[in-house]
C-alpha cells in the first residue's frame, strides 16, 4: 500500500469508496474474531431468550386458538352464577344448536370414618363433552359411569382425590347428603383450562345426582355453564353472531358469554402478562449483554492502535476509520444475532418434544417470523448503541494521540453526531420495549430504572477513582499499587463496576422477589389470618352453625356475613365492556363478584371518601366501593353502577370508598350495598373462623371434620391450603422467570470475565516490568486480589440497594405484597460477586505472571 492509494480514494465515486471500506474491513476480520467471543456470546444469549420466550408464548396463544372448542367445551358458552337458565333462555339457547348444561361447585367429600376434603365438583349431563374427550381408567362410557344403580350415583375422581382420603375404585364418599360410588379415575377432562383455579381435586358426577346431594339451596355459590355446539362448521362470523343475539335479545340475562376465539380469557391474559415480564428480563440480558459489547468494541480499537495509526499516517480519514471498524462490529453482531435467532425459534419445539405430556396447556411450536424479527431488532440496536461510543472516539484521535494513548489515554467525548446516534438508537430500543409491552407502566419502570441504574454505576466507578486518587500516600507498596490501579490510566474500575453492578442488582431482584413470594405463601400467614372459610351456610341454620362453630372453638373469633354474586354491568353510565380499565382494575369486570350488604363497615375496611349509610338506612341503594378499583374504573362519589344479580339489574349510587387491607385474608368485598338493596333475594352466607395466635393442625382437622359431619351442605375451606394451591401455581411461574433470569445471569458472568480480559494486556506489562524491578509473584498475586476485592466490595453494596430497592417495589406495588428485606440471600449474593470478580480476576494474573519477561520486554 502507498502513501497516495488512501488520498485518491478519498476523491473516489462513492461506490468505490464503499468498496476499498469493505475490503479493509474484510482484511481485518480475516485476523480472526479474537477479542469478540464475549461480544458474540452476549448477542446471542439475550436474543435467544426474547426470541425464545417470544416464539414459546406465540406458540402456547396458538395452541389455544387451535384448541379453542375443547377447552370452552363448545363453540360459545354462557355461565350464570347461583341460577339455572330460566326457561326463555334455554329456549333460546336450544335454537342456537346442541347444547350441553354443566355446574360447577366447591363441596366437602366425606367418608364413611369422617375424613373429608374439599373438592371441586363438577355435574354435567349427557351430551357433555360436546367437543374432545374425557378419558378415565378404566375407560368407559360416561354416561353409564355417572348412572344411578341401586339408588347410589356414580362419580369419576381425581387420582389425588383418592390418595388425599385412602378410596379407591368402588369405595363410596358421601357428599351433601347422597351417597356417591367411585366408579373411575379421571384421567384428562377436555374443558379443564376453563375454569380457575382449583382449591381441591375434581369430582365428576352427573346433574342428577348433584340435585340429590341437596347442595343446590338458594344462595349456594354454584355456577351454571352452558355449552353450544353450533351447526355444521360453523365460521368465527356465525359464533360471533350467535353471542350478539344473545346479547341483544336477553340483555338483562346477566351471564358471561365466551366465544372459542376467547376460551380461557384468564389464561391468555396470564401468558401475556408471563411473557411481558420474561421478555424484560430477556432486555436485561441484552443489556448486560451490551456492556460487553462496549467492552468487547474498546478492547478490539485498543489491540488495533497500531493499524489505526498507520491508516491514518497514510491518509485515512476519521469517517473511513469509523465505517470501517463499524462494518466488522455489524458484521459480527449479525452472526451473534442470527445465533440467537436459531436457538430462540428452536426453543418451543425442544419444550414440545420434552414435556409435550406434562404441560397442563397446548403448545403448536411452528416459527414464528414476528417475534424473531423483533428479537433481531432488540439485538442489533443493542450492539449498535453500545458500539457506536467507542468506534466514535476514535474517530477525531489523531496520530500521536493514538500512539500515547498507551500511557496516557485523552478523555474525549466522540463527535455529536455520534452521541446523536446514541440516544437515538436508545431511544428507539426504549419506545418499542413500551410500546410493545402487555403493561406500558411496567414496562416504562423498567427502561427508567435501566437507565437510572447505568448512571448511578457510571458514577460510582467515578467516585471510586476519584477516591483513590486523593487518598492519603500510604507507607506499604501494596497498598500503595492497589490504589493505583483503581485510578491509573486504562483503569478496570469502570468496566468491572458496570459489569458486575448490573448482574448483581439483577440477581438481588430476583432473589428477593422469590424469597417474599416464598415468605407470603408458605412460612408468613398474618397473625390475624383465618383458619378457616365456611362458604354456603344456608340463611335457615345460620345461628345453629355460629352456636355449632362457637360450642368447639370458644376461644377463636367467628365472623359470618350474608354473600351474593353479582356481575357489574355498567358503571357511571358506560357498558362494562366499553371501560377498558387498567390492568389494576380490569379483573372486577372479568367475572361476577362477591357482594354482600350490610348496617356497618366490614372489618378490615375503613371509609376514605364519603360517609358510611346510617345503621337505619331504608332509602334508595346506594354502594361503597374498594377506593383502589373505583379509582381505577374512573368512579367518584354519587356515580351510578349497575349490578346484575341473579338476573335482576340493581342501580346503586356510590356513597363512599373504602380501603380495605385484604392482607388479613378476612373477609371483605369489592362492593358493599346498603341493607335494603338486596331486601328478598335468596342467598347464604359466608364466615371466617379466627384463632388467637393460630391453631394446631389437629384441632383443625378435629373441627374439620366435625363440622362437615354437622352440615353437609357448607363448604369448608382451610386457608392454608387454599393459599398453599395458590402458592403452587405462583412458585412455579417463578421457575420460568428464574429460568430466563439464568440467562441474563451467564451474560453477567461473560461480560465480567471479558471486562477482565480487556485489561489482561496492561495487566501483563505491569507485572513484567515489577518483576523486573523486584517484585515477588505472592506480592502482585495480593495487591491484584485486593484491587478487585475492593471494587468488588464497593459495586456489591450498589448491587444489594439497587436490587432490594427493585425488588420492593415489585413485591409492593406489583404484586401486592408485604415487602420483607431478607438479608441471608442479599448477602449471599453479594459475596458470589465478590467470590466471582476476585477468582476472574485472579485467573488473569496468573496467566498474567506466567508470562516470560525478555519475551514482553523485548516488544515494549
Amino acid at each position: 500500500m502507498t502513501t497516495t492509494n488512501l488520498p485518491a480514494a478519498a476523491v473516489a465515486p462513492r461506490g468505490a469508496r464503499l468498496g476499498l471500506t469493505l475490503r479493509l474491513a474484510v482484511r481485518e476480520l480475516r485476523a480472526g474474531l479474537r477479542g469478540f467471543h464475549v461480544f458474540m456470546a452476549c448477542l446471542a444469549l439475550g436474543v435467544m431468550a426474547i426470541a425464545g420466550v417470544g416464539s414459546f408464548a406465540r406458540s402456547l396463544e396458538d395452541g389455544l386458538a387451535g384448541e379453542g372448542r375443547p377447552i370452552l367445551g363448545g363453540d360459545l358458552a354462557f355461565s350464570l352464577v347461583q341460577r339455572e337458565a330460566g326457561p326463555g333462555e334455554r329456549a333460546f339457547l336450544d335454537r342456537q344448536g346442541r347444547v350441553s348444561a354443566a355446574a360447577t361447585m366447591r363441596a366437602m367429600a366425606r367418608t364413611v370414618d369422617g375424613r373429608a376434603t374439599l373438592v371441586e365438583l363438577k355435574a354435567v349431563d349427557d351430551a357433555y363433552p360436546l367437543y374432545g374427550t374425557l378419558a378415565t381408567a378404566p375407560d368407559g362410557d360416561l354416561r353409564r359411569l355417572l348412572a344411578a344403580r341401586d339408588g347410589v350415583y356414580g362419580a369419576v375422581a381425581d387420582p389425588d382425590l383418592l390418595a388425599r382420603l385412602d378410596v379407591a375404585p368402588g369405595g363410596k364418599l358421601r357428599v351433601g347428603g347422597a351417597d356417591i360410588e367411585i366408579r373411575a379415575v379421571l384421567k384428562s377432562e377436555p374443558d379443564k383450562l376453563a375454569g380457575g383455579i382449583p382449591f381441591g381435586p375434581r369430582l365428576l358426577l352427573g346433574t342428577e345426582a348433584l340435585r340429590a346431594t341437596g347442595l343446590l339451596q338458594p344462595g349456594s355459590v354454584v355456577r351454571w355453564h352452558y355449552r353450544v355446539r353450533l351447526a355444521g362448521d360453523a365460521s368465527d362470523r356465525a359464533v360471533k353472531a350467535a353471542a350478539d343475539r344473545a346479547r341483544a335479545e336477553l340483555p338483562d340475562a346477566g351471564w358471561e358469554i365466551r366465544t372459542r376465539a376467547n376460551a380461557s380469557p384468564q389464561l391468555g391474559r396470564n401468558i401475556e402478562r408471563l411473557t411481558e415480564y420474561l421478555t424484560l428480563v430477556g432486555l436485561t440480558a441484552l443489556l448486560v449483554g451490551g456492556v460487553g459489547v462496549a467492552n468487547a468494541v474498546k478492547h478490539y480499537l485498543d489491540r488495533k492502535r497500531d493499524v489505526i495509526a498507520t491508516l491514518k499516517t497514510l491518509g485515512a480519514t476519521g469517517s473511513r476509520i469509523f465505517a470501517i471498524y463499524l462494518v466488522q462490529v455489524l458484521v459480527l453482531a449479525l452472526a451473534g444475532t442470527a445465533i440467537g435467532l436459531v436457538a430462540g425459534a428452536a426453543l418451543p419445539f425442544a419444550i414440545a418434544a420434552a414435556f409435550r405430556s406434562v404441560l397442563p396447556i397446548p403448545i403448536a411450536p411452528a416459527i414464528h417470523p414476528g417475534e424473531l424479527a423483533l428479537a433481531a431488532v432488540y439485538g442489533l440496536a443493542i450492539a449498535a448503541a453500545f458500539a457506536l461510543w467507542p468506534l466514535g472516539r476514535a474517530h477525531d484521535v489523531p496520530v500521536s494521540a493514538l500512539f500515547r494513548d498507551e500511557v496516557a489515554p485523552v478523555p474525549r467525548w466522540p463527535r455529536r453526531r455520534y452521541i446523536a446516534g446514541v440516544t437515538i438508537t436508545g431511544a428507539a430500543l426504549a419506545a418499542l420495549a413500551v410500546a410493545l409491552a402487555y403493561d406500558r407502566r411496567i414496562a416504562a419502570m423498567f427502561v427508567v430504572a435501566a437507565a437510572a441504574v447505568f448512571v448511578a454505576l457510571r458514577l460510582i466507578a467515578w467516585l471510586l477513582m476519584g477516591l483513590a486518587r486523593r487518598a492519603p500516600r500510604p507507607r506499604s507498596t501494596l497498598l500503595r499499587l492497589v490504589i493505583a490501579n483503581i485510578h491509573r490510566p486504562g483503569a478496570l474500575t469502570p468496566t468491572v463496576v458496570l459489569s458486575l453492578g448490573l448482574g448483581l442488582a439483577l440477581l438481588v431482584t430476583l432473589t428477593l422477589i422469590d424469597g417474599n413470594l416464598r415468605r407470603q405463601f408458605a412460612e408468613a400467614l398474618p397473625d390475624r389470618a383465618p383458619s378457616f372459610y365456611f362458604v354456603d351456610i344456608q340463611d335457615a341454620e345460620a345461628d345453629r352453625f355460629d352456636a355449632f362453630v362457637r360450642a368447639r372453638a370458644p376461644d377463636a373469633k367467628l365472623e359470618r356475613v350474608p354473600m351474593l354474586r353479582g356481575r357489574i354491568v355498567s358503571a357511571r353510565g358506560v357498558k362494562a365492556e366499553d371501560l377498558h380499565p387498567p390492568e389494576s382494575a380490569a379483573w372486577v369486570l372479568q367475572s361476577d363478584r362477591g357482594i354482600t350488604s350490610g348496617p356497618q363497615i366490614p372489618a378490615g375496611s375503613r371509609v376514605v371518601a364519603g360517609e358510611w349509610w346510617p345503621p337505619d338506612y331504608r332509602g334508595p341503594p346506594l354502594v361503597s366501593f374498594e377506593a383502589k378499583v373505583a379509582d381505577g374504573l374512573g368512579l367518584k362519589i354519587r356515580d351510578p353502577v349497575v349490578i346484575n344479580v341473579l338476573g335482576r339489574n340493581v342501580t346503586a349510587t356510590i356513597a363512599n370508598l373504602r380501603a380495605v387491607d385484604w392482607q388479613t385474608l378476612g373477609i371483605n368485598f369489592v362492593m358493599v350495598l346498603s341493607p335494603d338493596a338486596l331486601r328478598g333475594a335468596p342467598h347464604a352466607h359466608i364466615a371466617t373462623l379466627t384463632y388467637p395466635g393460630g391453631a394446631t393442625p389437629a384441632a383443625e382437622i378435629a373441627l374439620l371434620k366435625a363440622a362437615a359431619d354437622a352440615f353437609p351442605g357448607v363448604t369448608i375451606v382451610r386457608v392454608k391450603e387454599a393459599l398453599d394451591a395458590v402458592a403452587k401455581i405462583v412458585l412455579d411461574l417463578t421457575l420460568a422467570i428464574r429460568g430466563a433470569s439464568a440467562v441474563a445471569l451467564l451474560a453477567a458472568v461473560l461480560v465480567l470475565g471479558g471486562a477482565l480480559a480487556t485489561g489482561h494486556r496492561h495487566r501483563v506489562y505491569d507485572a513484567v516490568v515489577l518483576r523486573t524491578l523486584g517484585a515477588t509473584r505472592l506480592r502482585l498475586t495480593g495487591s491484584y486480589a485486593l484491587e478487585y476485592l475492593l471494587l468488588g466490595a464497593a459495586t456489591a453494596l450498589f448491587g444489594v440497594a439497587a436490587g432490594s430497592l427493585a425488588a420492593a417495589f415489585v413485591v409492593t406495588n406489583v404484586m401486592s405484597f408485604k415487602f420483607v428485606w431478607l438479608p441471608g440471600p442479599a448477602a449471599a449474593s453479594a459475596l458470589a460477586a465478590l467470590a466471582l470478580t476476585v477468582a476472574f480476576g485472579l485467573i488473569g494474573t496468573f496467566s498474567a505472571l506466567g508470562r516470560k519477561p525478555a519475551r514482553v520486554l523485548r516488544h515494549l
